[in-house]
C-alpha cells in the first residue's frame, strides 16, 4: 500500500465548491487502487490573508514543502474587496507568484482538449475543430517578465515611470525545452516553438538554445512560429498544432485564448512541475460572481486531479480513466450552469451533482 501526502489550498471564490468534488473523486480512486492518499488543507490567497495578514502563510508554506504533490484551486476576490488588500499581498503577488518560485515549478503544462462530441462547446466552426483540439501547452512559468526586477519612480522632471526587465539565462531555457521536448516525444514528435525573435533579444537566446538541445530529439520535428501569428492560428486552425514551448508572458496569454477556443476556461486543468515537487490547479480564476451558487464546472479541478494521479504519482491507468468519466458525463448530456450558455442542448446540473455523475462513472469503470 502507497501512502501520499496531498496539501489541498482550496483557495477563493469558487475554489471550496469545485475542490470538494476533486477530493470525491480522491477518495474513489484511494477505494480502488491500493493507495492511501492523506489530505492536510492550509489556508492559500485572499480568504488566508484576512485570517493571518498573509496570502502565503509560513505554516502554508511547511505543509506544502511536507507533501509529495499539492492541488490547489483558484484565487482571488471581486474588485473591491481586493482592494482592501495590500497590493503585494493581493493573491496574484502574494501568494501565487511566490508559491511558484518557493516550488520552483519552472514547467507549466496546459492540455487543451476538446473531442468532437463536445464541438458545442467552442466558439469556432465545426469545420476549423474538424475531429477534436488536442494540444498541449507548455509554459517556462518561473522567469521572464513577471520575475524579473521591478522598479517605480520619478523621473528627474517629475514623470512618473515603471521598469520592468525581462530576464532569462540558459539553464532556466534550457530546462523548459526539455519538458516540451520530451512530451512531443510521446505524442505525435512535432514541436511548435512560439517566440518573437524579430524583435526580442530574449527570444533570440531562447531560440539559440533550442538549437543546442533539439539535437537531442532528432526525431521532433521543430516549427518556429512567432507569438502573434500563433494567437491567429489558435483561431484560424488549432488542429495544425500538437505540442506548444514558450516562455511565461506568452504563455500566460496563448494558454488563456486556447481556453478561449474551448469555450471556457473551465475545461482547463494544469500542472506546475518542478524536479521536486508540483502543484495542480484549474488555469480558471476563482468567479467571485457566481462563489457559493453550486454554479461552476468543476471539469479543471477534476482534471488536475488526474495530471496529478500522472505526473506526481505515475497513476497513469486511473488517471485516464478520471479523464474518462469526466468527458462520459458531458457525453450523457449533462453540464453546469456556468457553461449553459454554450451548451444549449445539455440538461444542467449544479456543481455536486456533476460531481456525483463523474464519481458514479468512475466507480463504472473500475
Amino acid at each position: 500500500m502507497k501512502n501520499y501526502n496531498i496539501a489541498i489550498l482550496s483557495g477563493d471564490g469558487i475554489g471550496p465548491e469545485i475542490m470538494k468534488e476533486a477530493i470525491k473523486v480522491l477518495k474513489v480512486v484511494e477505494s480502488l487502487s491500493k493507495v492511501t492518499f492523506n489530505l492536510t488543507e492550509a489556508d492559500f490567497g485572499a480568504n488566508a490573508y484576512f485570517k493571518s495578514g498573509h496570502s502565503f502563510p509560513e505554516e502554508t508554506k511547511k505543509i506544502c514543502t511536507s507533501s509529495d504533490a499539492i492541488l490547489k484551486g483558484p484565487v482571488g476576490l471581486g474588485y473591491e474587496e481586493t482592494q482592501k488588500i495590500p497590493v503585494d499581498q493581493q493573491p496574484e503577488r502574494g501568494a501565487i507568484l511566490p508559491l511558484r518560485k518557493f516550488l520552483n515549478t519552472y514547467a507549466n503544462i496546459r492540455p487543451v482538449y476538446l473531442p468532437k462530441a463536445l464541438k458545442s462547446f467552442s466558439p469556432l466552426k465545426a469545420e476549423i475543430i474538424k475531429e477534436g483540439i488536442d494540444i498541449v501547452i507548455v509554459r517556462e512559468l518561473v522567469g521572464g517578465l513577471y520575475f524579473g526586477n521591478k522598479e517605480v519612480g520619478l523621473t528627474k522632471s517629475g514623470k512618473r515611470y515603471v521598469k520592468e526587465t525581462l530576464e532569462y539565462d540558459e539553464d532556466q531555457i534550457k530546462q523548459i525545452l526539455l519538458v516540451a521536448f520530451n512530451i512531443a516525444m510521446k505524442r505525435k514528435k512535432v514541436l511548435h516553438n512560439i517566440h518573437k525573435s524579430n524583435v526580442l533579444k530574449s527570444s533570440v537566446l531562447w531560440n539559440e538554445i533550442l538549437e543546442e538541445v533539439s539535437i537531442q530529439f532528432p526525431e521532433v520535428e521543430v516549427k518556429h512560429q512567432l507569438v502573434d501569428s500563433a494567437a491567429t492560428f489558435l483561431c484560424l486552425n488549432p488542429t495544425m498544432f500538437d505540442v506548444m514551448v514558450m516562455e511565461n508572458m506568452f504563455g500566460d496569454i496563448l494558454s488563456d485564448q486556447a481556453g478561449g477556443i474551448l469555450g471556457s476556461l473551465g475545461l482547463m486543468p494544469s500542472a506546475c512541475l518542478s524536479d521536486d515537487i508540483a502543484y495542480y490547479e484549474p488555469s480558471h480564476g476563482s468567479a467571485p460572481d457566481i462563489a457559493g451558487k453550486n454554479m461552476a464546472n468543476p471539469y479543471s479541478m477534476i482534471g488536475s486531479v488526474a495530471m496529478m494521479l500522472e505526473y506526481s504519482f505515475g497513476m497513469v491507468e486511473e488517471s485516464k480513466k478520471v479523464w474518462q468519466a469526466m468527458e462520459t458525463v458531458f457525453i450523457q448530456g449533462y453540464s453546469t450552469p456556468d457553461l449553459s450558455s454554450s451548451a444549449e442542448d445539455f440538461i444542467i446540473l449544479p456543481t455536486n451533482e456533476f460531481g456525483d455523475k463523474v464519481v458514479e462513472i468512475l466507480k463504472n469503470l473500475h
